[in-house]
Parts: structure tokens; C-alpha cells; sequence
């Protein structure tokens, strides 16, 4: 083997020459080309959004010469700890989809909020707006710390959440990143110099030859994206297991007292690559928890060092873990923390609180979860769910939680205030929590077409329809209450966490996706393929084919995605071929 040093990506070299992510930016936005330049759309990831283009309309584009032959657009991701904002900041979101989007806001699979349509003319505008809202764009994208997830339930009888929210908080300051370049390019006013806007974290120190020095990140960021989400062994909302970095709470006396730490986490892969894999994340120690930033440091910087630069297909922590064995890794993490690492505890994850519906608060409110369908908030005929969260909003300007199954909790609700709630929603069309079935509430998608350039296939658009077919299966074999969760997504990089899911739905190539089974609501098990290229139109009569043999030979109390992993993948088809597969069968 060469001693030679590993060529490194090109990516890499953007990074470098990007004067800490400055790149060509500004002069940029102010030319007149519909996009940016290639090189500029992997530095403006680490501002919060990325340069998409309507797929659906790429023949119109190339018929109207329309320069570059694609209709360019924006979309914009809001980085929001746990989830947590205001109803004035959500007001202000669903104004500038309006003003300058599609129309359209979206809640997000980590918590965030993504606008879409946003052309590059009007980009300056909206990353300002949302930062005058007190929320801010920056490391929602890039190689660097994503938004950190958080379990969002707002009991105030129970410290436990307010204190993963504080450590939500904590990593996202201590690891977001400390240039100034996103107040610079989008904060400050290039003609009169006005000051950088006050919130959404303040810039970074400046440094020796007029950029900044970044004392974790240094001068190439991280060899790729990093997610954090931080959890409870009652409650897995934020799926720990799929980070790069998650913290599992440890409790006595009602309040946590350190962390598990799991690490390797990570679902995105290269079909054509054998070397890509799904992985869930690993116990790796226990830490006190006021050691808990000092830890995610530590390990930020152990990847920032030794994870791979030359080949971004590997990059993520989850193939340094697999290279080099989790006690080496391990170890490597004790010299960059500097002190020894306890063993994990014992804390098996036991649940998983989507918070839909009514609940007592514990301070005499109440707090609602609405099932946001995929997250997409939008008005469409009579279901008008942007208007109905509007004049929630605007009457009752609950605080918010979004959740990590794309739904959103209005908090702080009073009592005499809960009919009103309901009153404005069914007015606008949108149906309740309690009217989802269980399977449409369990499910989730990512958006793929037509403004993913990564996907392959659809998702969004068809997850509701698919939904609609397997509804009235499920009832007429009496299902309709069996708990599992259901995951799609338009290509395999697994935006929407199908790798853990009970059922994961990942397109493969156009109309067609491998149907995955036997992970777990929990997500502490990845699940395996049970059959490749299934035609769209397939898809329901092969998920009815498991769920009537699930019916009929489950164990007592044995959820879907356990007896798909007892059952295991030769059997299960053996049993099913068993059994008339075709749009005239009746469950």
C-alpha cells in the first residue's frame, strides 16, 4: 500500500478556498444568472439552503430557452433546536412563503422548517427575514452539525424535557459554526454597512488575516454532515439511533444526571456502492451531563480529523467506526476529551411519544399535536391548512413545537381555549388527529419530486395515495389499531429514516422501490430488503400479502416489524407467496 496521502474530493478544495465559507456568494447575488455557480452551491449548503430546479418543467424550460435550460430555485432550511419557535415566528415563515416560495412551508423530518420556490433574486430577503424572526438558516445544511433534534413534549411536571431542550440548546451554540461570513453575505446591507442583524447566535470572532479561525471546525469544516438529536429511553421521538452523535438521557429522582452516548449513526447510501450501508448508532459511554457538550466536542473533532476526504460516498462517522472498531474509536475519543469514559448504563429505550392529540401539560394547559401529513403546510381546495395555522397564530399565538414525524404541537393552550383550537381547524378543512387512521399517522415521506435533485423516484406526492389503498386493508383485517411506522423516500438517502422503520419505502429508480421490513416504531433495529424494484403499483398488494400473514401468525402482542424480524426474509416471502397477490384480492 502507498504511504502516498489520499487524493482529496473536490469538495474539499471548495471548502478551502471558500475563505470560510465566503466563497463567491456576494458577487454572486448580484449578477443576473437564474443560479449560482456549481462550486458556490456546496458552500451555500452551510448557509441553509441549496439550489434546486422543477423537474416537472424541464422540458417547458428547454422549450422557452430559458437560460440554463431549468427553472432555478431556492429552497431555504431553518436550523430550531427541538423544534421549539414562536407563533410570530411561524407567522413570519408562512408570510415569506407566500411573498417569495411556492406557497408552500414544510416541516421537516429533524425539526426544522424548509421553503421552497424561492428564486435566487429573492434569497437575500428571505434568509434576512427569517433571522429578524429570531431564527436563523446557518449549519441547517453542510458539513457541519445539523439541527440538533430534541424529544418536543412540553410537560412542565417533568424537568427531564426542558433539560434535553437546554442541551439542544447548548450543542447548537458550542458546535454551530463561528464565521462570519452568513452575517456578512446576508445580514448586513452591502450598500450602507448597516450592522449585522442582533440573534439567531451573533458571528464568530474574527481572525488573523481578515477571516475567522474556527477552533473546531478549522479551515475544511467536517469531512461531511453530522446529526445530533438527544432522547429518553420512554420517549425515542427524535430516533437517537439514527445520528451521528445521540445523547440517551439517564434519570433518578426526575432529573437527568448524564448521558448514554451512541454513536455511528447514520442512514444515507450508494445503491451502486457496496461499500455504503445503513448503520444505527452504537453505545460508545456514559457522561455526566454537565460533561455532555465537552463529549459531542470531542467527538466532532475526532471525525473532523480522521474521517475520509477523499471519497464523500464514506465520509460519515459510521465508516470510521467501521474501520477502525469501536474501541479504537473509542479511545481516539478519551485523548481529544482527555479523561477516561465511563462504560454505557443500562437504559434500553422503551418508547415513543408522538404527543398526537390532547394532553394535560401539568401547569392547568393543555397541548394539541396535529398531524401534519408528510409536513407539508399548504392550502389546496377545501383543505386549508396554512389559513387554519395563520389565524391559530394570530388569536391564540400558542408557543410551538415541531416534532421529528413532520408534525407540529400548539403549547400552552388554556382550557376555555381548546374548543376554539378545534373550531379554527375544522373551519379550514383540516382534519384532526383523531380522524387520522393509525398507519396514516405512523407514516412519513420525504418531498423527492419534483424538486429533490436526488431523487429518483416519488414520494411525497404518492405516500397520501398509498396511504388511501392500504387504509380499508388494514380495517378488513383488523389492523386498525396494530402501531407501525411506515417511511418513504425518493431515493436512498434516507431523508425520512426508512432503515429503521417497520416498513421502509425507498425508491430505486423512476416508479419503482425496494420495500424494507422488520425494524421497529423504537428504531433500535435496522430493517432488510425484502424485494427489489416493486413497481409503485405493487406496492400496496405486496404490504397487504405481510400484514395478512402478520394477522394470522403473529405471537401474542408481537408488533408488525418484530415478527418480520422473527419470521426473517425467506420465510416470510415463502409464506406470502402463499397467498394471491393482485388488485382483485380482497384483504
Amino acid at each position: 500500500m502507498s504511504d502516498e496521502p489520499a487524493k482529496l474530493s473536490a469538495v474539499e478544495g471548495v471548502k478551502l478556498e471558500s475563505h470560510y465559507l465566503r466563497g463567491t456568494i456576494a458577487a454572486e447575488l448580484a449578477n443576473d444568472a437564474p443560479n449560482f455557480d456549481k462550486d458556490t452551491t456546496n458552500v451555500l449548503k452551510h448557509h441553509g439552503t441549496y439550489e434546486q430546479d422543477d423537474r416537472d418543467r424541464r422540458a417547458e424550460a428547454r422549450a422557452a430557452k430559458v437560460p440554463g435550460g431549468k427553472f432555478f430555485s431556492m429552497m431555504i432550511r431553518s436550523a430550531i433546536p427541538g423544534g421549539r419557535l414562536t407563533s410570530a415566528q411561524l407567522l413570519a415563515q408562512l408570510d415569506l412563503c407566500d411573498q417569495v416560495g411556492n406557497g408552500t412551508l414544510r416541516i421537516t423530518t429533524r425539526q426544522g422548517l424548509q421553503l421552497h420556490g424561492v428564486l435566487k433574486e429573492n434569497l437575500k430577503q428571505v434568509i434576512r427575514g427569517i433571522n429578524e424572526s429570531q431564527l436563523t438558516t446557518l449549519a441547517a445544511c453542510g458539513d457541519v452539525k445539523r439541527n440538533v433534534m430534541c424529544s418536543p413534549a412540553p410537560y412542565k411536571t417533568d424537568p427531564v424535557y426542558d433539560q434535553m431542550q437546554r442541551l439542544a440548546d447548548e450543542l447548537t451554540a458550542a458546535l454551530n459554526p463561528k464565521t462570519t461570513a452568513y452575517y456578512e453575505i446576508w445580514l448586513t446591507d452591502s450598500e450602507t454597512g448597516e450592522k449585522a442583524l442582533a440573534g439567531s447566535g451573533g458571528p464568530g470572532a474574527n481572525g488573523s488575516g481578515g477571516y475567522d479561525v474556527e477552533p473546531i471546525y478549522g479551515q475544511t469544516y467536517l469531512p461531511r454532515k453530522f446529526k445530533i438529536g438527544v432522547s429518553l429511553p420512554g420517549d425515542n421521538s427524535c430516533d437517537v439511533y439514527a445520528q451521528d452523535l445521540g445523547f440517551l438521557a439517564i434519570c433518578e429522582g426526575g432529573q437527568i444526571v448524564g448521558y448514554n452516548v451512541l454513536v455511528g449513526g447514520s442512514f444515507g447510501v450508494t445503491p451502486s456502492a457496496d461499500k455504503t450501508f445503513a448503520a444505527i448508532g452504537q453505545e460508545m459511554c456514559y457522561v455526566p451531563a454537565s460533561q455532555a457538550v465537552d463529549i459531542a466536542i470531542a467527538v466532532v473533532k475526532v471525525q473532523r480529523d480522521f474521517g475520509n476526504r477523499s471519497d464523500r460516498k464514506v465520509a460519515r462517522m459510521k465508516y470510521l467506526i467501521h474501520n477502525w472498531g469501536l474501541d479504537r474509536f473509542t479511545s481516539k475519543v478519551e485523548e481529544y476529551f482527555g479523561a477516561p469514559l465511563e462504560a454505557p448504563r443500562d437504559a434500553p429505550v422503551t418508547g415513543y411519544n408522538d404527543c398526537m392529540g390532547w394532553h394535560e401539560q401539568g401547569d392547568g394547559r393543555w397541548f394539541y399535536g396535529l398531524n401534519v401529513e408528510n409536513g407539508r403546510i399548504k392550502d389546496e381546495g377545501d383543505f386549508r391548512l396554512k389559513s387554519a395555522l395563520r389565524e391559530v397564530c394570530q388569536t391564540l399565538a400558542p408557543p410551538l413545537r415541531l416534532t421529528p414525524h413532520q408534525s407540529a404541537i400548539f403549547c400552552d393552550i388554556q382550557p376555555q381555549d381548546r374548543d376554539k383550537l378545534e373550531s379554527i381547524l375544522r373551519s379550514h378543512g383540516v382534519p384532526l388527529s383523531d380522524q387520522f387512521s393509525t398507519v396514516r399517522r405512523w407514516s412519513m415521506a420525504c418531498p423527492a419530486l419534483p424538486l429533490c435533485g436526488l431523487a429518483v423516484t416519488e414520494s411525497e406526492r404518492v405516500m397520501p395515495g398509498i396511504m388511501d389503498q392500504l387504509e380499508p386493508k388494514i380495517a378488513a383485517l383488523g389492523l386498525q389499531d396494530e402501531v407501525f411506522t411506515t417511511r418513504m423516500t425518493g431515493c436512498p438517502n434516507g431523508c425520512a429514516r426508512p432503515y429503521n422503520a417497520d416498513i421502509g419505502l425507498v425508491g430505486k429508480t423512476k416508479g419503482k422501490f425496494t420495500i424494507f421490513l422488520g425494524g421497529h416504531t423504537l428504531g433500535h433495529r435496522l430493517n432488510w430488503i425484502y424485494k427489489d424494484l416493486v413497481p409503485e403499483d405493487q406496492v400496496v398488494d405486496e404490504l397487504t400479502a405481510v400484514l395478512r400473514v402478520f394477522a394470522s401468525e403473529r405471537s401474542p402482542g408481537e408488533t408488525l416489524g418484530d415478527f418480520c424480524h422473527r419470521v426473517g426474509k425467506d420465510e416470510l416471502i415463502a409464506m406470502c407467496e402463499a397467498e394471491p397477490v393482485g388488485p382483485n384480492v380482497q384483504a
